[in-house]
């Protein structure tokens, strides 16, 4: 089962910029974002929201502490426990399709379907991350378009799959196979039932470690901690290709160093704003 509540996070615009926003709520795990203005006040808050931990008080503390680390007073956050249904209310107001690369997009399940020859991928995220509107799923997306267009991967290895985006459009672009790997069990929810809107097949499991075994295309968007941390892990898996993200530009070279020490040769860098993706291939 989902999570029944989660933990909504605002901070005022004039407060923290959306690069440190974003920062700060994808170092915490965040489930989704948005901005929320209100025009008679004047005043725009950045939105983020959070799944409970096994303690809801512990895990306010630990966002309230974060933010603090950021330069925001205790007293300019504002955070609340909203229900599943409140949750589900407020991500669907700020969430529309996204055109994607050159033939994907990217809608809520709510949103009709447009009959312009791209490829749909409808997604119900629930309490799982992933609705492509974030800078990195983006570039995930554009480098996942791009590999499968020249060579549709036999197998796909997603770590860190949130809600199955990445996975789900590389079947649709002829990925033979997709493992979905989450350490999150909502996650794992997710990719299975993102997987049957689309219509496509996917092994979705719980696990916080890559699996063994290759894989022909590798992704994760995770964040640069975890990426350096399990590089010796991970690494083994790439057949062909690795595509990585989750990274500030500023932090692409300590990734990168990581995984050539693995044996891997990088072979091309992305960024969109301040965020980054980088793509490696076994030496030969």
């Amino acid at each position: 089962m989902q999570a029944s509540k989660c933990i909504e996070l605002k901070i005022r615009t004039d407060l923290i910029s959306e690069e440190a926003f974003d920062l700060l709520i994808s170092s915490l795990g965040a489930l989704g974002s948005a901005e929320e203005t209100d025009v008679d006040a004047e005043l725009t808050d950045r939105i983020a929201w959070f799944a409970i931990a096994e303690d809801e008080a512990q895990t306010k503390a630990a966002i309230a502490d974060a933010a603090i680390l950021q330069g925001i007073s205790r007293d300019s956050i504002t955070m609340a426990t909203l229900e599943q249904q409140n949750w589900e209310t407020a991500w669907q107001k700020d969430w529309q399709s996204m055109d994607i690369g050159n033939n994907l997009r990217v809608r809520p399940s709510f949103c009709e379907a447009a009959d312009d020859g791209r490829i749909d991928i409808v997604l119900d995220p629930g309490m799982a991350f992933g609705t492509g509107t974030h800078p990195t799923t983006q570039l995930c997306l554009e480098a996942v378009e791009r590999i499968c267009t020249d060579t549709p991967p036999a197998t796909l290895l997603d770590m860190g799959a949130g809600s199955g985006i990445l996975a789900i459009a590389a079947l649709k672009l002829g990925a033979g196979s997709a493992l979905a790997i989450d350490m999150e069990p909502e996650s794992v929810e997710a990719c299975e039932t993102n997987a049957a809107i689309n219509a496509v097949q996917l092994t979705a499991l719980q696990d916080d470690t890559p699996p063994g075994g290759k894989f022909d295309l590798v992704v994760a968007n995770i964040l640069a901690g975890p990426l350096v941390w399990m590089a010796k892990e991970l690494a083994p898996c790439v057949g062909e290709r690795l595509v990585l993200s989750g990274l500030l530009t500023t932090q692409v070279d300590d990734v990168a160093e990581a995984y050539i020490k693995e044996g891997l040769c990088e072979t091309r860098r992305d960024a969109q704003g301040d965020w980054a993706s980088v793509e490696f291939s076994p030496q030969t």
